[in-house]
């Protein structure tokens, strides 16, 4: 739904229309369009909220007109819409409003200040850096409806695409992990001063949502997004737990998988699941309160509060009593959620970064499982969450990370791994301890569990692979204490530390200055093409430039040939280890030394039905498809991890994108007459090569998982046949159809997983190469061949933005000094 209409309903307390208004398609345009005769009962049936919905609007079209904001582009919305280059622009005055030391920070565009006003409202943080980027959207805002009134030549068409595309704000995530009880939600509610927003300790913990928390930048809000499971994923979901009570072959039911689909159905139904089928539990009725489920749409909850909104929400996230105040049953609806995104009011520390608490194992549900690996693999941090008495022993701890090295590792784009020891403050006061006692001990206690967890980490050889001990950290924390607001020194509590660590992981100067830099190449190349004197210049310097293209892109597909090598040669040592060794592998997974027929029939059984993959509610998650697939990615991960580093101080491809150049610096100093063309191409260079960084680091997941989902696929078959045997020798016959299956298919199936990893590496190769060809070319043609007079003049934007660009790169100096 459109943002500012949805935002706009909320403030008014008109949200249960929200729906109503995305039936109609009613967008800010048209929501500022409407009049008394659109306003009927099919779009507010109720008389008193729509006579205060007309109020409303009336007040929102007398303020806008007052602003004049219609005339200006919101980038936060614009940066989604970057197809749509002709729709109006929208909504400046909630894109960082800017002050100076005296209240106000006024922009004298030399005439022009009687037509555009800046805004004067603040919704953001004060600082230079924040006022600096409202200053420059605003200009490029201005800029863009100059350019939108103007005739639709293939320049203009450009430059208004260059202006949406500045906008791009990448959150980095950071994922908490941590076994019941040690404090998660407490660690996280005090990192970002939120006491009362995460629910701890009145109610049990459920392990199966996913919590996002981020922050509201657009209002005062407290809000929360509840996004539920398909409705044909919990059809498929009671299926398999129906399967699971029917199936006589094993008759000891009573464990961990029976109690947790037990606690699943009670949580939603009661008693009322018993003795009934699956189509029966799909009855509306159970669904009555929660809509949005049957409608396959987001659940959204509003409070002016974090502690109101904790309790609304907590019944989608963790499980607690059975019957409510009046005797009736009390629903818990966490088994349909799929992940909540807490919303917090205008928390800086939070405005590019995510907190997600995170289940330890993903899920059974394969949507909830899906959504589990692609948010820990965009993890940029993880946090593994720990009781202090027992870090270094906490196996699930361990096994966590163990479990999502692969995922976060090579896989994904984790460049932290944090330790977070809680309740660091727990140690018990004697009546002669003086205060100085107290935490002299309390920092001997803190100092030895953080080398105990060290010396954990350096034994776990497989995570080496992925990770280097520079990555590894370890925090001591009291949470309790820190939120209680006792001034406790860094030897009691790391908290202030970890808040620092997301203050830099925000990385607010590098978003502005990509924004203002990149304001300032446009502003450059729409000055300079309406120069009509130096067209023989332009000549010249295309020739060079295109020249030095062809040099560069060679020796970036050179040094991109001798990786593709590389692999071709590890891949090809895997692929025999495959072959050679995967039956014993295989046996020794199927035939296991410790585990009765009747436990691990049970297991298999569920193996088979999902997949390869075996996920119970605690201790260590199984799948056989890594197992066949890891001769193939033991054979890898060093050339992968040297090749596509997750460490922000290395480059991907041995450095072949930083190396690329058109070397517009020393071609400023020889063709002073086109400087103001060449400043463009070079932030369009570096635009591109921050661009293309990024599509690696997201290629490189799918490329890196290709060799066991491939592996995947080739058992998919076999699965299904070994999942409808039941009854007397299923289990037998289970082993029998997987080991025929393996021993007919690894003269191929390895062979298929490494040429399928070998094919992604060149599509990726040759997406760099094209990339680079076709937008420096384009860029260089529009830049350096396009002359385009009816373009506006921009002199004064230009200066402006120039000015701001230099005062924030001596911020940026006087910082670092």
């Amino acid at each position: 739904m459109d943002r500012f209409v949805r935002d706009k309903l909320i403030q008014w307390d008109l949200e249960e229309w929200t729906e109503r208004f995305e039936d109609e398609n009613i967008d800010k345009e048209s929501l500022l369009l409407l009049d008394d005769q659109d306003i009927n009962e099919n779009l507010i049936p109720k008389l008193g909220p729509r006579v205060k919905f007309k109020r409303k609007l009336k007040l929102l079209k007398e303020e806008q007109n007052t602003n004049g904001d219609t005339d200006n582009i919101d980038f936060d919305d614009v940066s989604a819409q970057n197809q749509q280059q002709h729709e109006e622009a929208t909504d400046l005055t909630e894109v960082l409003p800017s002050t100076s030391d005296n209240g106000k920070r006024k922009l004298d565009l030399q005439g022009e200040s009687s037509e555009w006003q800046l805004p004067a409202k603040r919704l953001r943080d004060s600082t230079l850096e924040a006022m600096i980027l409202s200053d420059v959207k605003t200009v490029m805002g201005h800029v863009y409806v100059r350019l939108l009134n103007l005739e639709n030549t293939k320049l203009n068409t450009f430059l208004r695409t260059k202006i949406t595309d500045l906008a791009t704000d990448k959150r980095e995530l950071v994922g908490v992990f941590g076994r019941t009880g040690t404090g998660k939600s407490s660690l996280i509610n005090a990192i970002i001063g939120e006491k009362n927003l995460l629910p701890t300790g009145s109610v049990s913990a459920c392990t199966s949502v996913m919590i996002k928390v981020e922050a509201n930048m657009h209002n005062m809000k407290y809000e929360a997004d509840i996004e539920f499971i398909t409705k044909e994923d919990w059809k498929d979901e009671l299926w398999a737990m129906n399967q699971f009570f029917g199936d006589k072959a094993d008759e000891e039911r009573e464990d961990d998988d029976h109690d947790d689909i037990v606690e699943k159905l009670s949580a939603l139904y009661g008693d009322e699941w018993k003795d009934k089928s699956p189509e029966n539990l799909m009855d509306s009725k159970y669904f009555r309160e929660i809509p949005e489920f049957l409608q396959s749409r987001k659940k959204t909850l509003t409070c002016e509060s974090a502690q109101k909104l904790s309790a609304k929400f907590v019944k989608y996230t963790r499980n607690g009593t059975e019957q409510g105040e009046s005797g009736q049953v009390k629903r818990w609806y966490w088994p349909l959620v799929k992940c909540v995104t807490v919303r917090v009011p205008q928390s800086d520390l939070l405005q590019h970064v995510t907190i997600v608490d995170l289940p330890g194992n993903g899920d059974r549900n394969k949507s909830r499982d899906e959504m589990w690996k692609g948010v820990v693999g965009n993890c940029s941090t993880v946090w593994i969450v720990a009781e202090i008495n027992r870090a270094a022993a906490d196996k699930e701890s361990w096994e966590i990370l163990k479990s999502v090295s692969g995922l976060i590792g090579n896989g994904g784009e984790c460049q932290h791994i944090h330790f977070i020891c809680t309740k660091s403050d727990g140690i018990e006061e004697l009546d002669e301890d003086s205060a100085d006692k107290v935490r002299a001990r309390i920092f001997k206690r803190n100092t030895r569990a953080k080398e105990e967890v060290c010396k954990e980490f350096r034994k776990l050889h497989a995570i080496k692979k992925h990770f280097s001990d520079d990555c590894f950290k370890v925090f001591t924390v009291s949470s309790k204490e820190f939120l209680r607001g006792k001034l406790l020194n860094q030897e009691e509590t790391e908290i202030s530390t970890l808040q620092d660590f997301l203050k830099n992981l925000n990385d607010a100067h590098s978003v502005t200055f990509n924004f203002v830099s990149g304001a300032h190449g446009i502003l450059s190349l729409i000055k300079g093409a309406g120069c009509k004197e130096v067209a023989d210049k332009k000549t010249e310097v295309c020739e060079e430039l295109e020249r030095n293209i062809s040099l560069q892109l060679e020796s970036v597909n050179e040094t991109m040939k001798e990786v593709y090598r590389a692999f071709e040669r590890c891949l090809s040592e895997g692929v025999n280890d495959s072959k050679s060794s995967c039956e014993k592998k295989l046996k020794n997974f199927l035939y296991p030394i410790r585990k009765s027929g009747g436990g691990f029939h049970k297991i298999l059984k569920s193996v088979v039905i999902n997949r390869g993959i075996y996920k119970p509610k605690k201790g260590k998650p199984i799948n056989l498809n890594v197992k066949l697939a890891s001769f193939l990615t033991d054979s890898i991960d060093e050339e992968f991890k040297r090749t596509f580093p997750n460490e922000g101080k290395c480059d991907p491809f041995n450095g072949v994108i930083n190396t690329f150049s058109l070397d517009t610096e020393r071609l400023i100093k020889k063709y002073k007459d086109v400087e103001l063309q060449l400043i463009f191409l070079r932030t369009e260079e570096d635009k591109i090569k921050a661009k293309l960084k990024r599509h690696i680091l997201d290629c490189k997941k799918t490329i890196y998982s290709s060799l066991m989902k491939t592996v995947e696929e080739t058992m998919q078959e076999c699965y299904e046949r070994a999942a409808g045997f039941c009854g007397k020798d299923s289990l037998l016959n289970m082993r029998h159809t997987i080991e025929r299956h393996v021993q007919d298919s690894k003269d191929t199936m390895f062979d298929k997983a490494g040429q399928v990893m070998l094919n992604l590496l060149i599509v990726l190769m040759n997406t760099i190469l094209g990339t680079l060809e076709k937008t420096m070319k384009e860029s260089i043609e529009l830049s350096l061949k396009t002359n385009d007079y009816s373009i506006p003049d921009v002199s004064t934007e230009l200066a402006m933005v120039q000015k701001l660009c230099n005062e924030l790169k001596s911020s940026s100096y006087e910082e670092k000094s």
